[in-house]
């Protein structure tokens, strides 16, 4: 939670978290980083029902905090200032109250009084001590208030009374000055005010929708809220769990609240948290799925929505009914892309586009998708154009230094250079000054208003006033390479001679008096930007036929003397001076500009990026990093992303190296091969790319930087639980169950129902209007995405089967399963007694009730592919006796496991045929591998079996089981004799415990799999929260040194943020076995300096070639 001291100016963050210590933060907005202020221990780590930190409250104020556990403890901390100005924390003060669970906890405003904290409480010692099961029956909750009493330094409980409904959550009200103070309870169907003293409680009931398909027995909360305070005035709105936001107002008299008000807002996905911003925004964190930032165009007070309110007369159990709408107050203004849940991942290049796809299935209800990941940022095209020929090179230029935008294209072509001016639009014009019948090797800004054309024959400096000077190249010798910036050009003519010009103060472009010869011919060349506040760049990079790159200094004290040169594995096609990875600075005089780093870019022509530091004083060149783009010649051009520069490589793809919240980053973009690039500015797209493709000019802009993947994402209907991918056609089959849901058959029988019973139930004269109403229910058709899905009821479930075409995200075809279906299990196979023929094979449970367990059996249904895989044909189905929640094929037959029996089945005219069957598997069969007679079989709770399958006996044999029980969720196979798996609680290990690595997060899905072109193998996993995580093999035992070395010293140096001992998370369940952390490993990137060199030394390195190991174990395997 935020929190901010009396009359401070910035808010901290404290944070509860399971590791039994309250960690405040503070956010540096220069490094982007949080800093730990102060780290109090109380308790003892992990998810304990009496150690604080599940609930946090803070002191409007901000002048104490409340941290509490689920049960009994509570403590608060007093914050102040000393004389320093920084933040101090008092020891903490117990509130400790024994036998007490608590629900929700806020800080309440009293403005300046002692502060006092809302809890709702309930206390279970008498149903404890009641054998009858009375007193828990009447028990009843409370609303507790504490009290921290400044001047004596202790808490007080201050005041406590029973509530009427179940209380899930309490809203502070504004006070002090601000408002009435006091506290809004959210419960079951109700929503209260409640405060000290006189105050009467005023509840208002919490409105349904109209006609809603909802079971009606179903009571009603609210999930979330956000509060908005002005000077003048206050709101809440509050969400319920359909995801309707109400926009609620309390009426005052003098000091005393007469009533609560509620109008309909607005329906947005339902979330976990709401935030309102100053600025008139509204955050949504979605509890699944994206989360949305959308602005508040109008607050709702003059609309014809009916305002609802406590002081209207209603009977006892009844509630107001409004109408839900598409969006009116709120306008969608961004989304943040998330993954979480992912159910099911597969990685397969399916759209042959050499690097693998994630094709992910995650979401749920309405709300799911499949996505489809792709590694590289997302490219928005602006404009494309054709050209009347097919180009060479493009360029944009300014006409003034002080300009914002650019004001001219020039494309160059073989025999010829267009000129367009930018605009409203983009048009040829002729009146530049450019030489337009010949080609351009290269163009810029020069001086302050000066534009200058480097092409095969000559220079042409083109002043502001239109007056062109010319150089000529001397003889039968033409200009073959050129290099230009602001006050600077560097031409290489035929044979490797080097001429080099400045600009003089009055504008006019000079000739150095030397001219300088090469060794070998010049292939490429580079010039840095003019820093701020200098005359000229430094060094000049040249790359040579020999392999080489020189860097040659430009300074007047020894002009074009080489200063340093390093070899290269293979001829260099283009190099690329930058300063990179800049903090902003201040000057003297109050220019804003950045310091960074210079970097040598330097693309081969074997498809391999180099990128070198240059060293600003001495020009030597250090620390080379390798990456290899693609199978052309990389070319690389000077952008500007977010103010820094940046590098675009082009090759067979296009990759941008930008630096990113102090982070370098080298992504491919996702779009087709490009051949030329230059940045371009305008009004519309201040920091877009203008490139060319064969004969086209394009116009585009990155947006997500700092993205790994770009997504594409295809609805479904209900929450994909697994999918298979059919290996010839390539399409994706689907199985898709919600529990709570109804079929679609139902819903349109439910709301026939409903029509009708609306019709009866009108009196005579109102039949007619009743009827129009029927029909307008019937059409009534409001997406389920936003607006939820309607909840059946326990036991009812909803099932579909969907084959999809995975590049375009076509349904090909759809199976509605009958409701209280529901599917859990599918596999595509063939039999070896059917030929070539593909089936599709679904394990069905049929009304099964989760808690307490029961089920009515299930039925494996059988589709054959046809159409090319296009269509599902019903064969037929096979009544089983528990849930078929595992399938795989097997031999030319399957096995399914059905509940806790594993067994073989054939094909049969009428039905699957049982062959073999081994009842010995303790719980329930959860997953099943196969690899030659070997089956591995997951048990829901009791790990890893190994079975072997002896066919001419026809028996199933257990042969191994894991020693550790594992709750498994997931598993694959690494050898023949190594099963990786995944269990409910986080863990990720390698059976026969050859590791064990706590991941924190719930893993769905592990796959073996090359993720890049030319890499080595990496297991894969995805995880119930939206996370994607790789897991790469060492192989060599001095890596693993080093890593093991850099995970250690790190831990010392750089724990984590919220008070967790590293080494005893990552051992949460089992001790860490074999695995090294490289997410912590990747923090040595964020560390300071200092630190940095510290850690680097123990490990006898520097700071670079520490960060350049990590850089390669990344890139080796992965992005």
């Amino acid at each position: 939670m935020a929190f901010r001291l009396t009359g401070g100016t910035k808010d901290y963050i404290v944070v509860g978290s399971d590791s039994g210590r309250i960690v405040i933060l503070e956010y540096q907005p220069s490094k982007n980083v949080f800093e730990k202020i102060h780290q109090e221990t109380f308790g003892k780590s992990g998810c304990r029902r009496i150690v604080p930190g599940q609930y946090l409250a803070v002191d409007p104020k901000g002048r104490a905090v409340m941290i509490s556990a689920i049960e009994k403890q509570k403590l608060v901390y007093i914050l102040n200032r000393d004389a320093a100005a920084r933040l101090t924390i008092s020891s903490p003060l117990e509130a400790h109250k024994a036998n007490t669970l608590v629900y929700h906890v806020v800080g309440v405003d009293v403005g300046f009084e002692n502060p006092m904290f809302a809890c709702l409480e309930m206390d279970y010692e008498e149903a404890d001590n009641d054998p009858t099961g009375e007193a828990a029956a009447n028990t009843q909750q409370t609303l507790t208030f504490y009290e921290l009493d400044l001047g004596l330094n202790h808490v007080v409980r201050k005041y406590s009374e029973p509530l009427e409904e179940h209380g899930n959550f309490l809203i502070t009200v504004p006070g002090g000055s601000d408002g009435p103070s006091g506290v809004l309870i959210c419960s079951e169907n109700y929503i209260t005010y409640k405060n000290f003293g006189d105050q009467p409680d005023i509840r208002c009931p919490i409105p349904r929708r109209r006609n809603d398909l909802d079971d009606p027995e179903r009571g009603m909360i609210f999930v979330c809220s956000a509060t908005h305070k002005t000077k003048s005035m206050f709101f809440f709105l509050a969400q319920t769990e359909q995801g309707d936001i109400f926009k609620i107002t309390l009426e005052t008299d003098e000091d005393m609240v007469t009533e609560i008000r509620l109008k309909y807002f607005d329906t947005v996905p339902v979330a976990a948290a709401m935030c309102v911003l100053k600025t008139g925004f509204l955050f949504v964190a979605s509890e699944f799925g994206n989360h949305y930032l959308y602005q508040i165009a109008h607050l709702g007070d003059d609309d014809e929505e009916p305002e609802f309110s406590s002081a209207m007369p209603l009977e006892e159990g009844d509630t107001f009914f409004f109408q839900p709408r598409p969006l009116k107050n709120l306008v969608l203004v961004d989304e943040l892309d998330s993954l979480s849940p992912i159910l099911c991942c597969q990685i397969a290049d399916l759209a042959n586009e050499d690097t693998p796809q994630l094709y992910v299935a995650c979401g749920r209800g309405p709300r799911s998708s499949l996505r489809v990941l792709r590694h590289g940022l997302e490219v928005s095209e602006m404009a494309v154009s054709e050209l009347p020929g097919n180009p060479n090179a493009v360029w944009t230029v300014r006409r003034h230094v002080e300009d914002e935008f650019d004001a001219y294209i020039i494309v160059s072509f073989v025999n010829a250079t267009l000129v367009l001016s930018i605009g409203e639009t983009v048009e040829e014009v002729t009146d530049s000054g450019f030489l337009g019948t010949t080609p351009t090797l290269s163009c810029s800004l020069l001086g302050d208003d000066a534009l200058v054309q480097v092409y095969p024959d000559g220079i042409r400096h083109i002043r502001a006033d239109k007056r062109v000077n010319e150089w000529k190249t001397p003889g039968k010798k033409t200009i073959v390479k050129c290099a230009v910036n602001q006050r600077q050009v560097v031409i290489a003519l035929t044979g490797g001679e080097l001429v080099y010009f400045e600009m003089d103060p009055s504008g006019q472009l000079n000739e150095y008096t030397e001219r300088k010869e090469m060794s070998a011919d010049v292939v490429c060349m580079s010039l840095a930007n003019v820093p701020p506040g200098e005359q000229r760049s430094r060094f000049l990079a040249v790359g040579l036929v020999d392999n080489t790159v020189r860097i040659i200094s430009l300074d007047p004290s020894d002009c074009l003397q080489p200063l340093s040169m390093q070899a290269l594995p293979a001829q260099p096609e283009s190099l690329c001076i930058v300063e990179m990875g800049g903090t902003e600075k201040q000057d003297e005089l109050g220019e804003r500009g950045s310091i960074g780093f210079l970097y040598l870019n330097i693309g081969l022509q074997n498809g391999v990026l180099l990128r070198t530091v240059l060293d600003p004083v001495t020009g030597d060149l250090s620390d080379t990093r390798t990456r290899y783009l693609g199978s052309r010649p990389v070319k690389l051009f000077r952008v500007r992303m977010q103010g820094q520069e940046a590098v675009l490589a082009m090759s067979s793809r296009s990759w941008l190296s930008y630096s990113y919240q102090s982070r370098f980053h080298l992504t491919p973009l996702s779009y087709e091969t490009l051949e030329f690039a230059s940045g371009f500015a305008s009004e519309q797209c201040p920091e877009g790319i203008v490139a060319i493709s064969t004969n086209t000019l394009r116009i585009l802009a990155l947006e997500k930087l700092g993205a790994v993947f770009n997504q594409v994402a295809f609805p479904l209907q209900y929450t994909p639980r697994k999918f298979v991918i059919h290996p010839e056609s390539n399409n994706l089959i689907i199985i898709e169950t919600d529990h709570n849901a109804y079929t679609e058959a139902t819903k349109a029988q439910r709301k026939q129902q409903m029509a009708e019973e609306m019709v009866e139930a009108a009196g005579e004269d109102e039949r007619e209007l009743a009827a129009e109403m029927a029909a307008a229910f019937l059409n009534e058709n409001l997406p389920e995405s936003i607006f939820g899905a309607p909840k059946a009821g326990n036991g009812q479930w909803a099932s579909v089967i969907r084959v999809m075409n995975p590049i375009q995200g076509n349904t090909l075809d759809l199976v509605q399963l009958e409701q209280n279906e529901a599917a859990f299990s599918v596999a595509v196979c063939r039999f070896s007694n059917t030929g070539e023929e593909w089936y599709v094979l679904v394990g069905v449970a049929k009304d099964l009730i989760l808690n307490p367990r029961s089920v009515a059996g299930g039925f494996v249904y059988t589709y054959k592919l046809v159409n090319g895989g296009e269509k599902l044909e019903f064969l037929h189905k096979t009544p089983v006796e528990e849930v078929p929640a595992a399938i795989a094929p097997f031999q030319g037959r399957v096995l399914i496991g059905v509940g806790k029996l594993l067994r073989v089945y054939d094909l049969g005219k009428k039905k699957l045929l049982r062959k073999c069957e081994n009842k010995h598997i303790a719980n329930y069969i959860c997953g099943i591998q196969t690899i030659g007679h070997r089956v591995i079989v997951s048990d829901v709770q009791e790990s890893f079996i190994w079975v072997r399958y002896k066919r001419n006996e026809n028996q199933l044999i257990i042969f191994a089981d894991d020693t550790y029980p594992r709750w498994v969720t997931t598993a694959t196979l690494l050898d023949y004799d190594t099963v990786a798996g995944a269990d409910k609680f986080g863990n990720i290990c390698v059976a026969e415990v050859i590791m064990n690595y706590h991941v924190g997060e719930t893993v769905l899905s592990l796959q073996k799999t090359t993720l890049i072109p030319g890499g080595s193998e990496s297991l894969v996993y995805t995880t119930l929260s939206g996370g994607i995580g790789i897991l790469v093999p060492f192989t060599s035992h001095e890596d693993h040194d080093f890593f093991q070395h850099v995970e250690m010293h790190l831990r010392s140096e750089h724990p984590p943020l919220c008070g967790r001992d590293h080494l005893s998370f990552r051992s949460y369940y089992f001790p860490v076995k074999n695995v090294i952390d490289g997410d912590l490993c990747e923090q040595f990137n964020s560390m300071e300096p200092n630190k940095q060199k510290n850690v680097a030394e123990e490990l006898d390195r520097t700071p670079p070639e520490v960060s350049k190991k990590l850089e390669d174990i990344r890139t080796r395997y992965a992005f």
